[in-house]
């Protein structure tokens, strides 16, 4: 049997690999690491986790993404399974340490008999005896590629500019100011309830800290770069501050559900920091995605109470995104309408998150695999996390004279419920009736898919 390529060894590429030879069915992996760099990547492993190291909430019944965690686990997905293996205390979300994490991930398919993992850039096309891809070159992809995609789409690839946290060294933290507590007090997997360490302001230090935001150098965008927008959902705290004196205070640093046990009281604003490995030795600032230069955040970032004195282990940065047009470009099997041999995965889809990108992956998998066996497979039902993805990738949510924007997955996706005679239910009520739904109509899908 003739293997299916699968271009990409992040973790949409990861898991689209992973599904596919659990299919029955042999796929050759191709990661340009450590052959040729990315502006963002540090090693050669499959799956790094280059931002945050969160998963976000693993909540599956009042929280989107949640559900799309308990979905991928009922897939068998590699990704998820890796990350329950490796997770570290973050109140109510999945996060991971980022080493073992991808260690586990490229073990796993490296051990697997019908995994050949290839090193090495495919520029351009994928050659045209190819004749099964699956592109997960995720939002870094090289600009070759790039190019050869657009040139035999003729649409131009949108883009954004995505950015990466700062990480601290626990011991550098003053816990004499500082404190651990998660949001609420809820605790979440692997974690006790008081999972974040907390930095916080009276509004004097807030009002400062804003002024020297707005104050610090900026790297300076190249030429290529001037015209991208920002994406929403990863906007660099500047970025924020220019908004208003009081935007970060309603976003990174809201300070609700938090009590500063100096005070008794609620603080002004907080810093949120998450632990990034599982020795608990590097926390990360939540949210503090920075363009600012290397001295100035520095500067800045010192001026959080509690990090006076704190390390860096890396400072943040920002890097270039792109994604297709896919509603137009893409069919509901995530086929390149001008080449169906060519399917898509991943961030270079318009998914937005980890989770997201790694379940853009499986569904590519399975569908790919499906195909080779000449077996029909049909799309997960709208009605579950995955199926509400894919139809906002694939257009299905879209409304008329709007333009495609990278989404997470939220129930906002899912159709509304049917009450006949009833009024349907609102708030918590209505999320968990959202995901009630989703597990009994994943299970139809699943009884009726191929076997994965």
């Amino acid at each position: 049997m003739k293997p299916i390529h699968v271009v990409g060894g992040g973790l949409a590429g990861s898991e689209a690999a992973w599904q596919i030879a659990r299919a029955g069915v042999p796929v050759v992996l191709h990661e340009m690491r450590p052959l040729r760099k990315t502006d963002a990547h540090q090693t050669d492993g499959l799956a790094e986790l280059v931002c945050s190291n969160s998963f976000r909430s693993d909540d599956p019944e009042n929280n989107a993404v949640g559900l799309l965690h308990a979905e991928m686990r009922r897939c068998d997905s590699v990704i998820l399974a890796a990350a329950d293996a490796h997770q570290v205390p973050a109140g109510g979300a999945l996060a991971v340490d980022r080493e073992g994490f991808s260690a586990a991930v490229t073990a796993a398919l490296a051990a697997e008999p019908l995994v050949t993992i290839e090193r090495g850039e495919i520029e351009g096309l994928p050659p045209e005896a190819w004749d099964s891809v699956i592109v997960a070159t995720g939002p870094l992809t090289s600009a070759a590629l790039a190019e050869a995609i657009q040139g035999l789409t003729g649409e131009d690839s949108l883009a954004f500019f995505d950015a990466i946290a700062p990480i601290v060294y626990r011991e550098s933290i003053d816990m004499e100011k500082a404190w651990f507590q998660s949001r609420y007090d809820k605790p979440g997997p692997g974690g006790t309830g008081a999972d974040y360490i907390n930095c916080a302001f009276e509004r004097d230090q807030y009002e400062a800290f804003i002024a020297a935001l707005l104050e610090a150098d900026r790297i300076d965008f190249r030429e290529w770069e001037k015209n991208t927008p920002y994406f929403e959902g990863c906007l660099p705290i500047e970025v924020m501050a220019q908004r208003g004196a009081d935007t970060l205070r309603f976003g990174p640093m809201k300070p609700v559900g938090l009590t500063d046990p100096r005070t008794g009281r609620r603080p002004w604003a907080v810093v949120q920091l998450r632990q990034d490995n599982a020795l608990g030795t590097l926390f990360n600032l939540v949210g503090f995605q920075t363009k600012l230069k290397w001295g100035e955040q520095s500067r800045v970032l010192h001026m959080i109470p509690g990090l006076e004195n704190a390390r860096f282990a890396r400072f943040g940065g920002i890097h270039r995104n792109t994604f297709l047009n896919s509603p137009k470009l893409l069919d509901d099997r995530l086929r390149l309408r001008a080449d169906p041999r060519l399917r898509f995965a991943g961030q270079i889809t318009g998914v937005e998150g980890y989770v997201e990108s790694a379940a853009c992956g499986l569904l590519a998998g399975r569908f790919a695999a499906a195909e080779r066996l000449g077996v029909a497979i049909d799309s997960p039902p709208v009605t579950t996390a995955l199926g509400a993805m894919l139809a906002h990738v694939t257009g299905g949510h879209l409304a008329e004279g709007t333009s495609f924007q990278p989404m997470n997955v939220n129930f906002g996706l899912f159709p509304p419920l049917e009450f006949e005679g009833k009024k349907p239910p609102k708030g918590k009520d209505r999320k968990r009736a959202l995901a009630a739904r989703a597990v009994t109509d994943l299970g139809g899908w699943l009884e009726a898919a191929p076997a994965a």
